[in-house]
């Protein structure tokens, strides 16, 4: 693939970022699609490339020894997956899998390795998701250790609202976290989850279906987590 063909793909981590900042790396990507439910890698696999999501729908997982099932994130279209292996050359820390088709682009170790070091735009951007990541699993053991699992579903549930844009009366989000996706991550059971997400029903402040969150009362949500 060549860089032109790369950029063409329009992925946020290279955006701004022309031909002539890539001049003199060498791009190794190839383009691979899963099926609903593959592995595309799993934990403590010795790979170490990079991933980008190109459409589907991924889960970023953990599994304890006891085999209980952790999600840590899903991933939006455009987004890269993987760095944490591709910079430190250790084991995978988490599974992904795919919850629906999903095609991805895999870009070599050796490449990515080259373009952190040489192109100051993607150096910056991993370096400031890093540490996003880092506050956001900080803010997420604090509400695991100081919040109820009803408050701990109110605040997940304000915060995929609001990450969504539709933090507004009838507001609708389409494709939602199962009761189980929402249970493992928050550090809680698909039954307390489904029993939280029924009490905000009855007080009309959501309404839920199958994958599918409207939201009734916005500030009624926002109450719910004090």
């Amino acid at each position: 693939m060549t860089v032109e063909e790369l950029l063409s793909f329009n992925l946020p981590l290279f955006s701004g970022i022309t031909a002539d900042d890539l001049s003199g790396i060498p791009i190794s990507v190839t383009e691979k699609t899963f099926s609903d439910w593959q592995t595309i890698f799993d934990q403590d696999d010795s790979s170490y490339d990079l991933y980008f999501l190109l459409n589907g729908s991924l889960l970023a997982v953990y599994w304890t020894t006891e085999g209980r099932e952790i999600v840590f994130s899903r991933f939006p279209v455009g987004a890269y997956f993987g760095e944490l292996a591709a910079l430190d050359g250790k084991s995978r820390s988490l599974a992904v899998v795919s919850k629906t088709e999903t095609r991805v682009l895999i870009l070599k170790r050796e490449c990515f390795l080259q373009l952190f070091n040489e192109v100051p735009k993607v150096r910056s951007r991993i370096t400031q998701q890093l540490v996003e990541r880092i506050r956001i699993l900080t803010e997420r053991n604090m509400e695991m250790t100081t919040l109820s699992v009803e408050q701990r579903v109110g605040t997940y549930l304000f915060r995929l609202a609001a990450e969504h844009g539709k933090l507004a009366a009838g507001a609708v989000i389409e494709n939602a976290p199962t009761h189980a996706e929402i249970a493992g991550t928050i550090g809680a059971n698909r039954e307390m989850v489904s029993r939280s997400i029924s009490k905000l029903s009855r007080l009309g402040v959501i309404k839920s279906s199958r994958q599918r969150i409207e939201i009734l009362d916005p500030e009624g949500l926002s109450k719910e987590l004090s």
